[in-house]
């Protein structure tokens, strides 16, 4: 019994029907718990649709809580301690936190979490868990990790170095070094807000510099999944075939070799 309902509330490939029914539930249960974040007032119906849609969130949080086993292939209580602290766990958990605050107000603990009702939003993530484009990003910034942690290290160490020269070239612009990292980084990305800017020659030379380096900087993670995207779906496409060729065609044997196949004459 917890086997077939662990397939039903995994993702479906669409030849199950109840695992598609569940998936399209989820969808629109997610779909609709968003809708009262688009308004600022608190109508009557948004409360309603909000307490049904977390119930279903606890549901079925519990529920794959209650399988986890069969999703990290160990028969053993690890499985359940692990199941918690996985990704997926965690926005299921932070999503449903602030609603469960907001319905039982009586609750001192929960109180603190009226605050983070905006993480309601993240609701929206849990839609990722049924979409296949989200899993192949997921093995692409798996394999690709060395190399973005590479490019992440070389942003942050560019921006500390602009920032340190920024800060002693212009002292009356930035303030604090706090005001110096902010302007390195929106320096970095080519936004620049215009709120802090250099205004001397060297210190506008430095800003230059430091968006022009950032174009750079900020095209390598962008070629590096765009690669590794494309890389992982010409491998989707290919591994169709190969399942094919791994079948041989059973009939085209038994005809050639009659007496392998045991239907040849006597």
């Amino acid at each position: 019994m917890r086997k077939r309902l662990f397939e039903i509330i995994e993702k479906s490939d669409g030849s199950d029907l109840p695992g598609r029914i569940y998936d399209l539930f989820m969808i629109a249960v997610i779909l609709g718990s968003l809708v009262p974040l688009a308004f600022k007032t608190d109508l009557r119906i948004f409360v309603v649709v909000d307490r049904i849609a977390v119930a279903v969130f606890i549901a079925d949080y519990l529920l794959r809580w209650f399988t986890a086993d069969f999703k990290f292939d160990k028969r053993s209580v690890w499985s359940f301690m692990r199941y918690p602290f996985s990704p997926m766990a965690i926005i299921d958990l932070v999503s449903i936190l602030p609603s469960l605050s907001l319905m039982g107000r009586g609750f001192k603990m929960l109180r603190v979490l009226r605050m983070l009702r905006a993480l309601r939003v993240l609701r929206v993530f849990k839609w990722l868990r049924y979409s296949r484009n989200f899993e192949i990003m997921s093995d692409v910034i798996r394999d690709s990790k060395n190399s973005l942690i590479a490019v992440g290290s070389l942003a942050a160490a560019y921006i500390m170095v602009s920032a340190l020269v920024i800060f002693n070239v212009e002292p009356d612009s930035f303030e604090t070094f706090f005001d110096a990292v902010y302007w390195a980084t929106v320096s970095l990305t080519t936004v620049g807000y215009g709120d802090i800017y250099p205004v001397s020659v060297l210190g506008r030379i430095v800003a230059m510099v430091s968006s022009m380096m950032g174009i750079a900087i900020v095209a390598l993670p962008a070629g590096i999944l765009t690669a590794g995207y494309m890389d992982e779906l010409h491998r989707d496409r290919d591994s169709a075939p190969e399942n094919a060729r791994k079948d041989p065609a059973g009939p085209e044997k038994d005809a050639a070799h009659p007496e392998m196949s045991g239907t040849g004459p006597d």
